[in-house]
């Protein structure tokens, strides 16, 4: 009588590893035996593996080919679209109610929804390919840990080349090509937008370069005005001295009287990223250090320093009068308001550039000049006009 006990197939059998070839002789390997061998190699047991398609070039076989197509053509036309409202869709503002309008307000969800689209419909094809062609396998590994060595890392390409043998990928043109496209128009479409907003020369205007300016700067003798944001941008609340408590700081921006009733110059002084300034008034003798050269930029009390912290751009919002602090809430550099707003604590390494200001005939604060420096993070053309 027999009383040996078989165990079932992977389970309780001992797999000895087969020997382990040279890295030249897995050069000379057949792609089955490399690909068999990394198997082996990795401890992997295949218990199931069966083609979604035993027999090529069926109807079927197509209907699924084409189908995945269709996600990567609809995935390289929306990367198409999103080329084109990227490169010619009128982006710049138009006032509500303007002509134009209409075209300026669609230029964000445009853009935004065909690049969308353009990547999930990418996704989704690559998922149907997988879900439609790939093999289904079982298959069971053990797990090793440490580095593979130079053998394993060289089967495991051999793995790859069968993965793609096995999903017919090679002989399935319309996939490769549609896929091939996507891939390609997606990619140009996402180097031109990175690579577009560095075209543009910012120096091109010589000294009156974006970098260099702000809306502060005279033009044409007109009187620049400070000016308080009440909410409704069509408003114009100039700034008086007497408006102002010892100890307090107020926001203001710069306003032009040829400015009035024109709705887009009023919501341009008020949003621009470099105009926001700091209106401080000290409190009734503080001790304050001028900036050698800037001794006449103050009026009375008043000091007006630009909001834009020189560390990353952030606002300065924060004032704190018993210390006469500006603290930038991003990053916490504190800037001192007596000491021509050097930055005293934090990552913040040059001071706040600061706006001449004086009041006119009429008795409202207005700006003498524009900032002598730079607005914002520091650069490395940064320059300073004493």
């Amino acid at each position: 009588m027999n009383t040996s006990r078989q165990d079932p197939p992977g389970l309780g059998t001992e797999h000895p590893h087969p020997r382990v070839p040279t890295p030249a002789e897995v050069e000379e390997m057949p792609i089955e035996d490399a690909a068999r061998l990394a198997t082996e190699l990795d401890d992997v047991q295949v218990l199931h593996n069966q083609r979604k398609w035993p027999v090529p070039g069926t109807r079927a076989e197509k209907r699924a080919e084409r189908s995945v197509a269709l996600w990567f053509v609809i995935s390289a036309l929306s990367g198409l679209a999103f080329l084109a409202s990227f490169l010619f869709w009128p982006y710049q503002y138009v006032a509500p109610g303007a002509p134009g309008y209409g075209l300026y307000a669609l230029y964000t969800p445009i853009v935004g929804g065909t690049f969308g689209l353009a990547v999930l419909a990418l996704g989704i094809g690559v998922i149907a390919y997988v879900k439609r062609f790939f093999p289904d396998e079982v298959s069971v590994q053990q797990r090793h840990d440490g580095a593979s060595d130079e053998v394993a890392r060289r089967t495991v390409v051999a793995q790859l080349v069968k993965a793609g043998t096995d999903t017919g990928i090679a002989r399935r043109t319309v996939i490769k090509r549609a896929a091939g496209a996507a891939a390609g128009v997606f990619g140009l479409a996402l180097g031109i937008a990175a690579i577009a907003p560095l075209v543009r020369n910012p120096w091109k205007l010589g000294p009156d370069s974006p970098l260099w300016v702000t809306a502060w700067r005279p033009i044409g003798g007109e009187t620049v005005y400070l000016r308080r944001d009440t909410g409704d941008p069509t408003e114009v609340s100039l700034v008086r001295p007497e408006d102002q408590e010892p100890g307090s700081m107020e926001t203001v921006f710069p306003f032009r009287e040829s400015e009035r009733g024109n709705a887009e110059a009023l919501i341009a002084g008020l949003s621009g990223s470099d105009t926001p300034v700091m209106l401080i008034r000290l409190r009734p003798g503080q001790p304050v250090v001028q900036r050698a050269g800037q001794e006449n930029f103050h009026f009375g009390d008043y000091y007006a320093y630009s909001k834009i912290c020189t560390h990353l751009g952030c606002p300065t919002s924060l004032y704190e009068a018993q210390t006469n602090r500006i603290l930038c809430p991003c990053h916490q550099t504190q800037f001192l308001a007596t000491e021509y707003a050097k930055p005293i604590f934090g990552p913040g390494t040059r001071p706040l550039p600061q706006l001449p200001i004086t009041v006119n005939s009429e008795g409202y604060l207005v700006a003498t000049g524009d900032f002598r420096e730079a607005v914002g993070p520091a650069f490395w053309e940064r320059r300073y006009t004493p």
